[in-house]
């Protein structure tokens, strides 16, 4: 395992149970600096349980877990301060307005009014600065949670599920600003079920299935590995498709195929992610 000294999130042997539910079995990974980190799985494989962990709201039954080198059960108030967390279950105040909800907090960390407004701006909810939370949408809602996190500057941000139950434009707005975060140098860990989010987010994941890693490493390299079929798919001019044997013949036959003006398209046959978990797991990803 490697040096826990050298990433910002290291977690070894963690595991955990609930009323004899094995809920986490023995979970190692670690997460450098400005990388955005995907733990994928289906609701209910021990994700959100983790984070806790992870952010010292929960103690593992055993192994051990650290932020910036400091064990994640001996935190600090003050520590604390060096990383933000995204849960569902942290919600809003329904009867405050948008810009009161972060208030609420810029108090505790001494933020003045002018980074509330920006936080707002930064998740598009200047607009709705006046607005109670109880009017907002899921979406706005999502948004106004990423915000309060964001108005704190953490260092390392934890994100349980940021785009679950979402529409396309709110969860491509979320996506952008997690994109944006890690831009600026910030480490994130992520949870997901959405294998897609994954690929367009993450430069290393890990799958969770019954409270076990199964698979890790950056999702190309994953869906790489898994690959084994190992054919190129052709799509013609004339609307037909082709299959071609990966091997040393395939040169030749694409070469001919677009001399001759007939090719259009040309993929690989790699596995997507979800692909891959069906076949490790024999489970369907669901939420």
């Amino acid at each position: 395992m490697t040096d826990r000294t050298e990433k910002v999130i290291f977690a070894e042997g963690i595991t955990k149970s609930f009323h004899g539910n094995n809920v986490l079995k023995g979970i190692d990974l670690s997460v450098g600096k400005g990388e955005i980190f995907g733990l994928l799985g289906p609701s209910g494989a021990g994700k959100t349980t983790l984070i806790r962990i992870l952010t010292g709201q929960l103690k593992p039954d055993g192994g051990v877990s650290h932020i910036n080198g400091v064990n994640s059960q001996s935190i600090t108030g003050e520590q604390c301060r060096s990383y933000g967390i995204m849960m569902e279950s942290f919600g809003v105040y329904e009867r405050l307005s948008c810009f009161d909800n972060l208030k609420v907090v810029a108090e505790v960390y001494h933020i003045g009014n002018e980074k509330i407004r920006h936080a707002l701006a930064e998740v598009g909810l200047s607009d709705a600065e006046k607005t109670p939370a109880g009017k907002l949408s899921k979406g706005m809602k999502s948004r106004l949670r990423l915000a309060r996190v964001i108005m704190t500057e953490p260092d390392v941000f934890f994100l349980d599920e940021p785009t679950g139950g979402l529409d396309p434009a709110t969860t491509d707005s979320i996506q952008r600003l997690i994109l944006s975060e890690r831009d600026k140098g910030k480490t994130v860990f992520l949870t997901t079920h959405d294998m897609s989010e994954a690929e367009r987010l993450c430069g290393n994941i890990a799958l969770l299935c019954d409270g076990k890693i199964i698979e890790r490493g950056s999702p190309t390299e994953i869906c790489r590995r898994y690959n084994h079929q190992r054919r190129l798919l052709v799509h013609l001019v004339d609307g037909t498709d082709m299959e071609i044997p990966h091997d040393r013949q395939a040169a030749g036959i694409i070469s001919s195929l677009i001399e001759s003006g007939r090719a259009e398209t040309i993929h690989s046959s790699e596995p997507d992610l979800r692909t891959v978990f069906t076949e490790l797991t024999g489970k369907e990803l669901t939420v």
